[in-house]
């Protein structure tokens, strides 16, 4: 079950390399077209769309490779007793975070499908495709915090000192 976890991770990962490299590209094709005067509508919401997908997509690895600096930097300067009170504290508030996120994406999802909501830029895409790739990082990241939780409540810390990337022993 954990390698499937961790290949759901990495596709993730593949999905939001490949959404960065398409807003590159709708970025360039959006250049050309204006040099050579071509009418190309809705590049600018693709771009757009493929942005918000990257980010949301990356979530997961993030979360897993412990790559939340803010979080790390302050855990860091706790005593050991207060640190793990506040490690606890982070993954479960985050874990409620993230899956109210993920219901509620789930559902705008759902929302814009039945309502057939479009963008509001010229191409008029319907809005549940790319918001289908933001639920399903948020999904995630949901799983992500769960799969942290449940290797904090086995002894194992998640935020490590060194900010190394594997979830190591607690002592």
């Amino acid at each position: 079950m954990a390698r499937l976890v961790v290949n759901f991770y990495r596709l993730l990962i593949v999905l939001a390399c490949l959404a960065l490299v398409s807003a590159f590209a709708c970025i360039m094709l959006g250049i050309l077209a204006r040099q050579f005067q071509w009418d190309l509508p809705g590049l600018d919401a693709y771009a757009g769309f493929a942005i918000a997908a990257a980010l949301f997509l990356a979530l997961p690895e993030t979360l897993r490779k412990g790559e939340h600096i803010r979080v790390s930097l302050l855990l860091q300067r706790l005593a050991p007793a207060h640190r793990n009170a506040l490690e606890y504290w982070c993954l479960t508030a985050g874990l409620a975070l993230a899956a109210y996120l993920a219901w509620y994406a789930l559902r705008l999802v759902w929302t814009s499908y039945l309502t057939h909501d479009v963008s509001p830029a010229a191409d008029a895409t319907p809005l549940w495709l790319p918001q289908s790739l933001m639920a399903l990082g948020c999904w995630g990241l949901a799983l992500a915090f769960v799969e942290a939780l449940l290797a904090r409540l086995r002894g194992r810390l998640v935020f490590t000192p060194g900010g190394e990337a594997e979830i190591a022993r607690a002592e």
